[in-house]
């Protein structure tokens, strides 16, 4: 079972292929699906993906029970690569999975309600499997690295099955992941091994790349969120905000690339996405590495900056290629005020092809504006677009939208001001502080959230402050809008299922780019009605003397929280006053001998 030699060297093609990336093209050439990617990806990586695949959907199975699968998967590709004409070999490829999944045995001992999938028809059965993976699920295991020698003894003469573990432990552990980065993750963690196994002390060696493995598992993490975010992007705002958020995102980072070039990048990722998206890992990794050889086939045409990524092995491209610097913008770009503002015909050009021509104004702007965000880019061009809409439907058009530049630059000012504003407290008054102040914005706007939810909300807009505001000043407004996004797309997915209040609903149902400035600008929620007393929320006992000091701190900002929830109309100086009662109060009762009696009274 040599699948995972691929994890260097298998993805290298031996010859580029230029056909569409859209499926039903794709399919006419075809007639069997699974012989055709069996052909493209070579066994080791076909048996590598198809394991990712298995270990997403069936996070609670073990390494061996999904090999058998695999084995099965393999068996029929090989059937169809010798006859495409069986009957069997006709499938697309999720129900060849799928198939396979609802012919485990027990099924439903293990899955519960998972199994009902299987009475679903194709293409509703495999979202119903998709709404059952569990991100960083608690039913599995914590890593544990083996002892040093025997690592690397697995290494030297278990090579494939030691990284087949990984991959496998990586994928069920991120089941949103998309199976090329699981890919390129593991080739990170073989050359963690590689440096370390040669060396006279491996031990020590090991343990100094710890933190590299670490980091690794971390990353894991932050890539699964980030795709599960363009996943959701895509399902619930429509493939047209999608394709606008990465052409703004690709206009920046490639501002020489041709207009046609980006947007014939910018349609294949999306579908690309939309396979893996879909769960559909092995059509993903086909096609995900057909984009990157074509961008590395041009990169003088996209950028010099990704010179040094296309000399890498294919599975390693990738994340090269996404933290590569932004390429340099052309010098001398005109201003847009004469094509967009100054233009008399404006309407002439908008009104035949509204698409194409607010595609272009997004690339026009975004290639000289990389140190915005896409969100403001968006939202610069919805204004515009709106402005339009009602322009060239009036008498005079050129007077009418003659103003844009005004009206376009409010929307850069407000996004200039909160990031300004909000760096200038983080970096002044500390991370301590910072989160203070959003738990009571935040408790106020939405107290009907859970406590524990509220500071969870609270820690992850701190670490996006620790995060962004720590950058050069230019790239603060990307950095925080995005991560932003992701936090308050969490918020808007639970409020599906668990309503918070009016504000949060009208917030989660504007436009993508626009529920940043939404949540920014919510007030107190004044519909809230404070819940009876508990006396439960304002425990106190004594072993919060003794507890660590980031548990107290823990224990004092939920406190603060509850606090509002009993009053959301209390001001900066009551909570200062509560504040400083309660650490008068901590150190008072913490030296008394009966603490608990001390509490009760204070």
């Amino acid at each position: 079972m040599k699948w995972l030699t691929l994890i260097s060297f298998v993805f290298l093609l031996s010859s580029a292929r230029s056909r569409t990336l859209q499926r039903t093209a794709r399919d006419a050439d075809h007639k069997s699906p699974i012989a055709h990617r069996f052909n493209d990806l070579k066994e080791e990586t076909f048996k590598a993906v198809t394991m990712i695949t298995f270990a997403q959907y069936l996070q609670r199975c073990s390494y061996d029970g999904l090999s058998k699968l695999v084995k099965d998967v393999v068996d029929l590709a090989h059937k169809c690569v010798a006859n495409e004409d069986a009957p069997e070999c006709t499938k697309p490829l999720p129900s060849v999975f799928l198939d396979e999944i609802c012919q485990v045995d027990k099924l439903r001992d293990s899955y519960g309600a998972m199994a009902d999938c299987c009475a679903k028809a194709d293409p509703e059965r495999n979202q119903c499997f998709l709404s059952f993976k569990v991100h960083q699920p608690d039913f599995v295991p914590p890593y544990e690295r083996p002892a040093a020698d025997v690592i690397c003894d697995q290494y030297k003469d278990q090579r494939v099955q030691l990284l087949g573990h990984f991959v496998y432990s990586v994928a069920r552990r991120n089941p949103f992941l998309h199976a090329p980065a699981v890919l390129g993750l593991a080739a990170e963690y073989e050359n963690a091994l590689k440096s370390c196994c040669p060396e006279s002390d491996v031990g020590a060696c090991l343990d100094a790349k710890v933190h590299q493995i670490s980091v690794i598992k971390e990353r894991a993490k932050h890539i699964g969120v980030q795709q599960q975010h363009g996943c959701r992007i895509l399902d619930k705002y429509g493939e047209r905000t999608f394709q606008a958020n990465k052409l703004a995102r690709m206009s920046q980072k490639y501002p020489n690339a041709p207009f046609a070039e980006l947007v014939k990048m910018v349609h294949d990722v999306k579908d690309v996405y939309k396979e893996c998206c879909e769960g559909d890992m092995i059509e993903c990794v086909d096609d995900w590495l057909e984009v990157v050889t074509s961008l590395c086939s041009k990169q003088d045409v996209f950028s010099s900056k990704i010179k040094p990524c296309c000399e890498l092995p294919v599975v390693e491209r990738t994340k090269c290629i996404m933290e590569a610097d932004f390429d340099d913008k052309p010098d001398n770009l005109p201003s847009l005020v004469e094509k967009y503002v100054e233009d008399k015909e404006v309407c002439n050009s908008y009104e035949p092809n509204h698409d194409e021509f607010l595609s272009e104004f997004v690339y026009e702007y975004s290639r000289r504006h990389p140190e915005f965000s896409t969100q403001m880019v968006l939202r610069i061009t919805k204004g515009y677009e709106t402005l339009l809409d009602k322009c060239c439907k009036g008498d005079n058009p050129p007077e009418c939208y003659g103003n844009a530049v005004e009206e376009l630059n409010k929307h850069v000012k407000e996004t200039e001001d909160v990031v300004k504003t909000n760096c200038e407290l983080f970096n002044t008054h500390g991370e301590a502080e910072f989160l203070k102040g959003l738990l009571v914005r935040y408790t106020k706007k939405m107290p009907q959230v859970p406590t524990d939810t509220l500071f969870e909300i609270g820690k992850k807009m701190t670490a996006i402050g620790n995060k962004c505001c720590n950058l050069p000043e230019q790239k603060r407004m990307s950095c925080s809008e995005h991560y932003l996004s992701i936090v308050i797309e969490d918020m808007c997915k639970r409020q599906e299922s668990t309503p918070i209040n009016d504000q949060v609903s009208q917030c989660c149902n504007e436009l993508y780019s626009y529920r940043r400035p939404c949540f920014t600008a919510m007030g107190v929620d004044t519909k809230y009605v404070p819940p009876p007393f508990d006396p439960m929320m304002f425990n106190f006992e004594a072993k919060m003397c003794d507890a660590p000091a980031d548990e107290r701190e823990t224990g004092q900002l939920k406190l603060l929280i509850n606090l509002i929830k009993r009053k959301p109309q209390m001001t900066e100086e009551q909570l200062q006053t509560i504040a400083g009662g309660f650490n008068a109060m901590m150190q008072k009762c913490c030296k008394q001998s009966d603490v608990d009696s001390c509490f009760g009274e204070e």
